[in-house]
C-alpha cells in the first residue's frame, strides 16, 4: 500500500480470524492505520488483493461492502448541530433504496444500537456538546446501526482518559460476546491489546512482524525487536494476559523505596 511512490505496507500475507477481537499494534508510523485504510478499501493495494469470504472488496459494489463492514475511523468529522440519533440514523444508508421511506426496521436497528451503546438517554443531544467517550459511543452506535458483522475501529481511545478508554474497550468486548461480531481494531497501548483482543497483528516498519495469540506472540524479545524497549512480560493479575513491564532506566530521580 502507497502514498504516491512511498510504500508505507508491503509484503503482507495476512489472514484475519473471523468471530473474534484482532488487535494491529506497532510503533508510531508503521504503517497501523493504512493497513486499516486497506481492510476497508479506503485505500487500494499496488499489489494484491483484499478479500472478504473470499471476495476482492475492490469488485464488491459499494453499498454491498457497506452491509457487511463498518468503520469507525480515528478521527470521524461530526455534521455540524446533528444530534446523536440523527448521526445514528446515518449508519442505515446502505440499506436504504432510492426513495424508499424510513421503515420499523430502520428504527428498530438505530433504538437497538442507541440502546446497546447506552446514549439512547442522548439521543436529542447535539453530538459536538458531548464528552469525548459519549462522543465516541454514538459513532460506534452509527455503526452499529449499519448492522454489519464486521466492525473496524482506528485507534478508538484516542483522545480519551483512562476510564473512557476502559468504557470503549468493554463495549467492543461485549458487541463481539454477545453479538457476535468480527472486530478489527488499532490500538497503541499493548497491555489493553493483549486484555481486550483474541488475536495481535504486530507491525513494524510496515512489515508483519508476528501474527497470533497474545500469549503466544507478546514476549519481551518481540518488545524489544519492535519498540527498542527492555521489559519483562508477566501475566496480568485481573486478567492473565501478557503484561509489558518496562525496565527502569536511571533519570537521575530518586526511585521509591
Amino acid at each position: 500500500m502507497r502514498y504516491g511512490d512511498r510504500v508505507i505496507v508491503g509484503g503482507l500475507d495476512l489472514v484475519l480470524p473471523g468471530d473474534a477481537v484482532t488487535a494491529i499494534v506497532g510503533p508510531n508510523a508503521c504503517g497501523k492505520s493504512t493497513l486499516l485504510r486497506g481492510l476497508t478499501r479506503l485505500l487500494a493495494p499496488a499489489d494484491g488483493t483484499v478479500a472478504l469470504d473470499g471476495t476482492d472488496i475492490h469488485r464488491m459494489p459499494a453499498r454491498a461492502l457497506a452491509r457487511r463492514m463498518g468503520l469507525l475511523p480515528q478521527q470521524p468529522v461530526t455534521p455540524e448541530a446533528i444530534t446523536v440519533e440523527a448521526l445514528v440514523r446515518l449508519g442505515r444508508y446502505p440499506h436504504q433504496r432510492l426513495l424508499s421511506p424510513w421503515s420499523s426496521a430502520d428504527q428498530a436497528a438505530v433504538d437497538a444500537a442507541l440502546e446497546r451503546t447506552g446514549t439512547a438517554v442522548l439521543r436529542d443531544q447535539p453530538v459536538d456538546q458531548l464528552s469525548g467517550g459519549q462522543r465516541q459511543r454514538a459513532w460506534i452506535a452509527l455503526a452499529l446501526a449499519q448492522d454489519t458483522d464486521l466492525l473496524l475501529l482506528d485507534e478508538p481511545t484516542t483522545f480519551l482518559d483512562l476510564r473512557h478508554q476502559l468504557d470503549v474497550l468493554d463495549l467492543v468486548a461485549e458487541l463481539h460476546a454477545q453479538a457476535g461480531r468480527t472486530v478489527v481494531m488499532v490500538l497503541h497501548d499493548l497491555g489493553q491489546a493483549a486484555r481486550y483482543a483474541d488475536h495481535l497483528v504486530v507491525l513494524k516498519d510496515g512489515r508483519l512482524a508476528a501474527a497470533g495469540p497474545p500469549a503466544d506472540v507478546l514476549d519481551a524479545e518481540l518488545v524489544k525487536s519492535v519498540f527498542d524497549v527492555d521489559c519483562r512480560v508477566i501475566p496480568d493479575p485481573e486478567s492473565g494476559t501478557p503484561l509489558v513491564i518496562p525496565k527502569h532506566r536511571p533519570t537521575g530521580r530518586r526511585t521509591p523505596a
